[in-house]
């Protein structure tokens, strides 16, 4: 075995020193830091529209009541919408058959109707002809009587 100077000593020495030195610091590296901040987005424009729809049968006549169900129809892809409180009103297609010979309600259940969704339940009524023993309702023979349904 070869005998080490004192210049081999001393580099060795000096090399050590830089490994030691320079892995302590690496193992004492760190960072701190402080700091705040914010951010915004922009809410898209609303719950979106639904179609509502009156579903009943036919063959009424004066003194006789149907069973109406309302559904609703959310072709949006991005949101649920709510249906709140519903109206609803009558019109027929025959002149002389009156909207006033009949009523109609409108029970709401304020229903979630999912985004896509089709034909979702969102409340129940009646519709009655009302029967008058004074005035003749033959106008309203083969008349077809549409109900319109709102929601606010």
């Amino acid at each position: 075995m070869r005998q080490m100077t004192k210049k081999n000593k001393v580099l060795a020495a000096a090399g050590a020193l830089a490994l030691v030195a320079g892995g302590g610091s690496a193992a004492y590296a760190y960072w701190t830091t402080t700091g705040a901040g914010s951010g915004t987005a922009t809410n898209s424009a609303g719950g979106g529209t639904v179609t509502l729809h009156a579903i009943f049968t036919g063959g009424l006549a004066p003194g006789s009541s149907k069973a109406v169900a309302y559904t609703a129809d959310n072709a949006s892809t991005t949101t649920s919408t709510k249906v709140g409180a519903l109206t609803a009103s009558v019109t027929t297609d025959q002149t002389g058959c009156l909207p006033e010979w009949f009523d109609v309600t409108a029970n709401t259940s304020n229903t979630t109707v999912a985004k896509g969704d089709v034909g979702t339940v969102v409340g129940s009524g009646t519709l009655t002809f009302n029967d008058s023993p004074t005035v003749n309702q033959d106008a309203c023979k083969g008349a077809v009587v549409t109900i319109t349904v709102g929601s606010v």
